[in-house]
């Protein structure tokens, strides 16, 4: 699967890469967790007071300071948008369903871990609400990078867990856009545009990802 270079807009991508969005939800909701966890430690000790008090403070305060630490840790694990873009192979992608708040985007993606294996090509999706210049019709070519997630410890050799990234999520030139269309070989938008019917059987999955080879 090939690597598709072009001029990442950072600043435009902050604003509107909804993955990014995820990873900045994931912060606050660690902060507020671990500040939850602090208020029980302290309402627990009020409460129980002594050494046994104490004991239970301390296992909160700890776990609340895990909590905290992954207010910096989720950010680096997901990465940055360049390192995303740069890192991830182009795949082709295609509006399969369209909402009123949202729509959903299809993509043919490479389950295998192993690039240079054989490709084990898989359906993966993700609902979006926001991406400019795009006509929200069934369909639709997006161009995206396939973003793996993880893996099981019983499926080493595959992901299980694959998210399609727009590449319009990182640039306002729409001519950036048609290149990636056109670097994406022709036999995989056919794959994709015949396969678009099998949303429903994405759905049921786990994460999102239908192997269909």
């Amino acid at each position: 699967m090939q690597k598709f270079s072009f001029p990442i807009n950072a600043d435009y991508a902050k604003k509107n890469n909804e993955l990014l969005k995820d990873t900045k939800r994931l912060q606050l909701s660690a902060g507020l967790f671990g500040l939850i966890q602090v208020l029980i430690g302290v309402a627990l000790f009020l409460v129980l007071g002594g050494i046994f008090g104490g004991i239970v403070f301390t296992l909160f305060i700890v776990m609340a300071l895990i909590s905290f630490a992954m207010i910096a840790i989720i950010p680096k694990k997901v990465g940055t948008a360049e390192s995303l873009y740069q890192n991830y192979p182009l795949a082709a992608g295609m509006i399969a369903e369209v909402n009123p708040r949202d729509f959903v985007v299809m993509a043919l993606v490479n389950a295998n871990v192993d690039e240079q294996a054989p490709p084990a090509w898989a359906l993966a999706t993700r609902s979006i609400t926001n991406l400019e210049g795009v006509e929200r019709a069934v369909g639709v070519r997006i161009p995206v990078v396939a973003v793996a997630g993880q893996r099981s410890v019983h499926s080493q050799d595959t992901w299980d867990q694959i998210s399609p990234m727009p590449i319009g999520w990182a640039t306002t030139d729409p001519t950036v856009v048609e290149r990636a269309i056109e670097e994406i070989p022709d036999e995989q938008w056919k794959i994709l545009e015949k396969n678009l019917t099998r949303l429903e059987d994405v759905k049921e999955t786990k994460f999102d990802l239908l192997v269909i080879d």
